[in-house]
C-alpha cells in the first residue's frame, strides 16, 4: 500500500508541475497581449541603425510607450516602426515623430512632438495599406545636416573653379603688363619733389605768422563770447526783474491790458467811420475833378480861339472895322528912275 501511495504522490506532483509549466508557459507568451496600450505605425525614408525592439517612445521627453517592432515596409523602400502607445494618449494628426539618439551610446529613441504652425509635411508617401493608424515623421536632426552638406557640396561641385582661375590669373597678368608699362620710376621721383616742396612749405616763416594771427584771433574770439556771455547775463537778471515787476504788479497790468483793449477797439471803430468818410469824401472830389477837368478844357478851348483872334488882329487890323482885309497893292517899281 506504501509503494502504491508513493507512486501516486509522485504522479501527482509531476502532473501538478507539468501544469504549472504549461501555465506559465501560456502566461509569458499571452501576456504581451492583455498588456494595455494601443498601437499605431510610423515609417522612416533613413536608417535606423540604434533604434531597437522595446526602445522608448517619448512625447517631449515623456515615456509614453516602447517600440513593439521593426521592418522593412512592404515596399521594400521604407523602414516601417509598430509603435505600442501604453500612456493611454492620443494620437492624432498633428503628432510627428523622429528618431533622436540616447547620448553617446549610439541607441536611438522615437521622440513624438506636435507640429509647429505652418511646419510642411515631410512624411514619406506611402503605395500600400496599413495595419494600423499611421503616425506622420520627419527626418532626424542628423539626416538633415548630411542633407545640408549634400546640398553645400553640390552647389561647391557646380562652381566653376578652373573658369575662376584662369580669370585671375588673365587679370594678375593685366596687372603685372600695367605696371611694368608704368613710369613707376617718374611717378615716385615726382612724388619725392612734391614732398620735398610741401617740407619747404610747412617750413617757411609764414606759416608762423599765419598761426600767430589764428591764435591772436581764437583769443579776440574767446574775450567776444566771454562778453556776450556777460551780456547775456545782464539780459537774464532784466528779464528776473521784468517778471518780479510783473508779479508786483499783476492786477494793474491786467487793468492796462484790458484799457489797451477796449482802446484798440474804439480805435477801430473810429477808423471805420474814418474809412467809411474818407469814401464818401472820396466820390464827391471825383466828381468835383470830373467838373473842373471839363471846366479847363472848355478853358483851354477859350484861350485857343482867342490866340487865334489876337494873331489876326494883330496881322490884319483892317478886320476889325472893315471886316474883310483890304485888297493887297501892287507896286511897280521903275528900274531905270532914281
Amino acid at each position: 500500500m506504501a509503494s502504491k501511495k508513493a507512486k501516486f504522490t509522485v504522479g501527482l506532483f509531476v502532473a501538478g508541475g507539468l501544469t504549472i509549466s504549461v501555465l506559465a508557459i501560456v502566461w509569458l507568451g499571452m501576456a504581451r497581449y492583455f498588456e494595455k496600450g494601443k498601437f499605431f505605425v510610423t515609417y522612416f525614408n533613413e536608417s535606423v541603425q540604434g533604434l531597437k525592439k522595446d526602445s522608448p517612445v517619448k512625447y517631449r521627453g515623456v515615456s509614453i510607450g516602447r517600440v513593439e517592432s521593426i521592418g522593412v515596409a512592404p515596399d521594400s523602400k521604407l523602414i516601417q516602426v509598430i509603435l505600442k502607445i501604453e500612456s493611454g494618449q492620443k494620437l492624432d494628426n498633428n503628432i510627428v515623430a523622429q528618431l533622436k539618439n540616447v547620448g553617446i551610446t549610439g541607441s536611438m529613441l522615437v521622440e513624438l512632438d506636435r507640429k509647429k504652425k505652418g511646419e510642411p509635411d515631410e512624411s514619406p508617401v506611402l503605395s500600400f495599406p496599413s495595419e494600423y493608424p499611421i503616425v506622420a515623421s520627419k527626418p532626424s536632426e542628423i539626416n538633415r545636416l548630411l542633407r545640408g552638406l549634400d546640398e553645400v557640396l553640390n552647389h561647391f561641385k557646380s562652381i566653376d573653379l578652373k573658369g575662376i582661375s584662369d580669370k585671375i590669373k588673365l587679370t594678375l597678368d593685366n596687372a603685372n603688363v600695367m605696371i611694368a608699362d608704368a613710369d613707376v620710376k617718374g611717378i615716385s621721383t615726382k612724388l619725392q619733389s612734391s614732398l620735398t616742396g610741401a617740407e619747404r612749405i610747412l617750413k617757411n616763416r609764414k606759416w608762423e605768422s599765419i598761426l600767430g594771427s589764428v591764435n591772436h584771433a581764437a583769443k579776440s574770439l574767446d574775450e567776444l563770447m566771454g562778453k556776450a556771455g556777460n551780456s547775456l547775463g545782464q539780459v537774464d537778471r532784466t528779464l528776473v526783474r521784468m517778471e518780479g515787476f510783473v508779479a508786483r504788479n499783476e492786477e494793474p497790468v491786467a487793468e492796462a491790458v484790458m484799457n489797451l483793449k477796449k482802446a484798440m477797439v474804439s480805435a477801430n471803430k473810429l477808423l471805420e467811420k474814418g474809412a467809411a468818410m474818407i469814401g464818401n469824401t472820396d466820390d464827391a472830389l471825383n466828381r468835383l475833378k470830373a467838373q473842373l477837368l471839363l471846366s479847363a478844357q472848355n478853358l483851354e478851348q477859350a484861350t485857343d480861339s482867342l490866340n487865334r483872334f489876337m494873331e489876326v488882329l494883330s496881322d490884319s487890323p483892317s478886320q476889325l472895322i472893315f471886316g474883310e482885309p483890304a485888297a493887297p497893292r501892287d507896286l511897280e517899281l521903275d528900274h531905270g528912275e532914281p
